[in-house]
């Protein structure tokens, strides 16, 4: 942009407020309007693409055998102990009641668990629990054996110790509306409720993936209800101590206001849905917004106090900041449109929905701001009243300036400190920890975890290839030998295996004779005791979940203990390598949520590697162009790229865990930190080239005239991600604590790095 064109928009601008006012109105009312459309989803399948090869083995095993997608409902009597008669009743109750949760499949608990026995030649087969009123102490104490000690019960239905019993819920969502998770959770604490209403002196824990989807949503909603209002507040207060004018401060809250409308409005027209991720579309919008006001607004409201009218202030500020405000919103919509690069989609509408905002709030900053500013009020104090913030600015700029060389050698020993300690940074995600500890499901979900079983499991649909295959001794004893290998495992709580109910058949059909408690030694013998036990099981309760249709493959569900990301990872080759070894007869394949976002985790970090690469020569080549000059282009590449090295390498000393959401940040926040060294040194270029000051001049005359507004918009930007880094949900709360850290750490850079490096490699013309 030549000057001669920024002088000539600025008139325009100037004398035409009314003009500009009515057409900004009439624009943001279409984008804006596109917010009807909006719809939010809370399915965990939003974070993975179409063709993600997890998502595709998932929706495989899950179509082979019955859906995962459940509800659990963990009852937790005071007393310590499910086996008397009351929980023992309750258990019942609350199973027949859970058939009646929408989209219902299957329900399993201790009560309806079908325990077999032998009567004579014959298999009895019945529900381990019924008739409770009538059960005598060693009917109790039978069953309460019977529960602790089997397999298919003991830490997945039963807490070894008897204290703790789930009633799980499988449900099939037909998936053709978006509240049908809604509906489910709502039926669950309704039922939860009741519960507690009739019946004191127990504890009801709600989890499983329906439970996990709804937080998901909830989280999303109250972050959005509570976030924004409090990054309003924040930014009102900054503006007004900042800028010290009500009607520069109202003006500012209005750019804000129609960026976050006409993103969200975009939304909308585009189809895109609300998700956990893109919900926190408002708060970063609000908070980038901000940027491009307030440096045309510190100019302006200077220039005002230094006695100019209010159109020459306002022309003299736009034709100043034009060319660095317009640069800075491109490299800022480049860093967010990185995120398109992310293995997770969501990531890509919060990428661009907030690119959008970014790019909408610098067309309102560059006319319907100066239009407010033209035709509101505006009252400014003497020039004796000059913002002392100016004199602040003077003597850093001195003080950096007479200590250059210990600053150059100090920050960027800083530098290179915090960078090497980047390798300290691991790569997890626990989807569980995605939600703080204030949300209900992450509270009922640890006490589970803790009391009863784990959340993180892998299913295994293991092939034998021919129909009928089950049955076959060796493929039998291969399962078997599986299961037990994974029982021995390090943090693995469960195993859920077919050759438990072929053991259990075998000893019942020997008059229960505990040394039949083993495989059946042929596959006649198998098939009929499988035959037999299917076709005395009740309806919802088959064998659908572990047996294809034509019993060619069983699913086998190892539950693990809490797994960090690359722990599971390990499990997964760990495993895949013993069954190619040991179980050659057998195909496998395995697929669950856990393993879905242990991947995405390191296919995002892969990704975005690219996306910010991208981004990097992108905006690098900008710079270039814009400051006309490959050596002071150059040098911004410093102050830019090290932000996030250092920040990265502080989080790895403090946390230590990067997921999902810190894998975009790099690329973002380059966009970012870009827009404080592009305004510092555009300033310093123009004070060289202009004005013709030295090295040293041209840092002070930058300082002066832009620390101020450089100062205010990283304030504001801190305090809004900090604000993010609030959230329930833990995604959007990692992504702004980390870019609060980065944004502050680029500020410093700016102020004690950027101005002895160009004075180290500018050269003094003076001594």
């Amino acid at each position: 942009m030549s000057s001669s064109f920024s002088q000539r928009y600025a008139d325009y601008v100037v004398n035409k407020p009314w003009r500009l006012l009515m057409l900004s109105i009439i624009v943001l009312l279409v984008m804006a309007s596109g917010g009807r459309f909006l719809h939010f989803s809370n399915d965990y399948r939003e974070f993975f693409s179409a063709d993600n090869p997890e998502l595709l083995a998932f929706d495989e095993v899950q179509n082979t055998y019955n859906k995962a997608d459940n509800v659990m409902l963990v009852l937790a009597p005071e007393n310590g102990e499910v086996f008397t008669k009351e929980t023992l009743s309750l258990v019942s109750e609350v199973t027949d009641k859970s058939w009646q949760i929408p989209y219902s499949s299957r329900v399993d608990s201790i009560s309806n668990y079908q325990h077999t026995v032998a009567e004579g030649d014959d298999l009895i087969v019945a529900d381990l629990v019924s008739d409770t009123k009538d059960l005598s102490e060693s009917d109790l104490a039978y069953i309460r054996n019977v529960a602790i000690n089997e397999p298919l019960l003991v830490h997945r239905l039963v807490s070894p110790k008897g204290h703790v019993t789930a009633i799980n819920v499988t449900v099939q969502l037909p998936g053709k509306v978006l509240n049908e998770v809604s509906e489910v959770v709502a039926a669950t604490r309704a039922l939860r409720d009741e519960i507690l209403a009739s019946h004191s002196g127990v504890k009801i824990y709600l989890s499983g993936l329906s439970m996990m989807d709804n937080s998901f949503g909830e989280a999303s909603l109250q972050d959005m209800k509570s976030l924004v209002p409090l990054m309003f507040m924040v930014v009102v207060i900054v503006l007004s101590i900042m800028l010290r004018s009500f009607s520069a401060t109202f003006s500012t809250v209005v750019i804000i206001a129609g960026a976050i409308l006409a993103g969200m409005g975009s939304m909308g027209w585009l189809g895109w849905k609300l998700t956990p991720p893109s919900s926190a579309a408002p708060t970063i919008i609000l908070t980038m917004a901000i940027a491009d006001a307030v440096h045309l607004l510190v100019t302006f409201l200077h220039n005002l106090r230094l006695g100019q009218d209010k159109k020459t202030a306002m022309s003299d500020s736009l034709r100043v900041n034009l060319q660095p405000i317009f640069i800075t919103s491109i490299t800022t919509a480049i860093g967010f449109l990185t995120m398109n690069f992310s293995d997770v989609p969501p990531f890509h509408d919060l990428g661009n929905v907030v690119a959008i905002g970014v790019l909408v709030a610098f067309v309102l900053s560059i006319t319907t701001l100066p239009a407010l500013m033209m035709v509101l009020p505006i009252h400014i104090g003497k020039p004796k009243e000059a913002p002392q913030t100016n004199n602040s600015m003077a003597l850093l700029s001195s003080w950096v300036i007479q200590h250059y060389k210990k600053l150059l050698w100090g920050m960027g020993s800083l530098a290179i400190i915090l960078i090497s300690l980047l390798p300290l940074n691991k790569l997890d995600d626990q989807f569980v920890e995605y939600f703080d500890k204030t949300v209900e499901f992450r509270q009922d979900t640890d006490f589970i975890v803790e009391n009863l079983s784990g959340i993180y499991d892998i299913h295994y649909s293991l092939q034998q290839g021919t129909s009928g295959g089950v049955n076959e001794p060796e493929f039998l004893r291969q399962v078997e030998l599986f299961a037990n290998w994974l029982r021995s495992q390090d943090k693995v709580m469960h195993v859920r295996t077919l050759t438990d109910i072929y053991k259990r058949l075998n000893k019942n059909m020997h008059g229960d004779d505990p040394h039949f408690y083993r495989l059946p030694e042929s596959r006649e013998l198998a098939a009929q005791y499988l035959l037999l036990y299917e076709m005395s099981l009740p309806y919802g309760l088959d064998l659908n979940d572990q047996i294809n249709i034509d019993k060619s493959a069983t699913r086998l569900t190892v539950t693990f203990e809490n797994l960090h990301t690359e722990e599971v990872l390990v499990y997964e080759q760990k495993i895949a390598a013993w069954l190619n070894k040991n179980t050659p007869d057998i195909t496998f394949s395995a697929a669950s949520a856990t393993l879905m976002f242990a991947h995405i985790g390191k296919r995002n970090v892969e990704s975005m590697l690219v996306g910010t690469t991208l981004a990097l020569v992108l905006i690098s080549f900008i710079l270039v162009l814009a400051l006309s000059s490959f050596k002071i282009g150059l040098i911004s590449l410093a102050p830019n790229l090290l932000p996030a090295g250092m920040a990265f390498g502080l989080w790895g000393l403090m946390v230590g865990q990067v997921g999902m959401s810190l894998s975009v940040v790099t690329g973002m926040t380059l966009g970012i930190v870009v827009d404080d060294t592009v305004h510092f040194l555009s300033k310093y270029l123009r004070a060289r080239r202009e004005k013709g000051l030295d090295v040293d001049g041209a840092i002070r005359y930058a300082f002066n005239t832009v620390g101020v507004a450089l100062w205010v918009t990283s304030l504001v930007l801190v305090a809004g991600f900090i604000v993010l880094g609030q959230s329930h949900f833990a995604l959007n709360a990692d992504m702004g604590k980390m870019t609060a850290v980065t944004i502050a750490i680029a500020l410093l850079m700016d102020f004690l790095f950027l101005p002895p490096l160009l004075i180290k490699l500018e050269g003094r013309e003076h001594a």
